[in-house]
């Protein structure tokens, strides 16, 4: 198996199970100024193993099961990240949870511990959006919001993503969207989720 696909697995299992905890938090983040800080998240449930439904360019579709049901995810690698050689492994994805009500939430991996306090600029084809931040993750602060955001990215080109990490200097990622519309069909027809 390739070395970064088992990263890449890795990874996926870990925020599949992470994601109740950020939807409470987008929960209590709707209920709460935008400048509000982050409560604490509650402990995850463990993840059930993934199984990969397509790939389409650098974005791959995957379902799973876990203690809420069914999830349904894709997942985007950078085509480019600044600084180049920095050793940490950013990735971009959009979850379904359809017994709990929940679709297209966004979130952006950064792959470093992000400033406390700051938010996480993206640029799709011109279109800007602020997410709020937390360890190493961010989020839009609205299920509205999700949805503009992937939205944005279905006609986009590509997706500019801009953090600040607690030490050293600011990071640029770029996701190329050419697969982006086929691999979020994919988990759309799986979760039973309608555009």
């Amino acid at each position: 198996m390739n070395p970064t696909y088992s990263c890449l697995a890795a990874m996926l299992a870990l925020l599949v199970a992470l994601a109740p905890a950020e939807a409470a938090e987008k929960k209590k983040k709707k209920q709460a100024p935008a400048s509000a800080p982050a409560a604490t998240q509650p402990a995850a449930p463990k993840a059930g193993a993934a199984q990969q439904l397509g790939q389409s360019g650098s974005w791959t579709a995957f379902e799973a099961r876990d203690g809420a049901g069914l999830v349904c995810y894709v997942v985007g690698e950078p085509q480019k990240s600044e600084p180049a050689g920095a050793s940490r492994k950013a990735m971009a994805m959009v979850t379904h949870r359809p017994g709990e009500k929940i679709s297209n939430v966004v979130s952006f991996v950064e792959g470093y511990p992000i400033k406390p306090g700051s938010e996480v600029q993206i640029d799709i084809g011109g279109s800007k959006f602020d997410l709020f931040t937390k360890d190493d993750s961010a989020w839009a602060r609205t299920a509205e919001l999700d949805r503009m955001i992937v939205t944005s990215l279905g006609k986009a080109k590509h997706v500019t993503v801009r953090g600040t990490p607690q030490k050293g200097a600011a990071t640029t990622d770029t996701y190329a969207l050419a697969g982006f519309p086929k691999a979020l069909a994919l988990i759309d027809k799986a979760c039973g989720v309608k555009r």
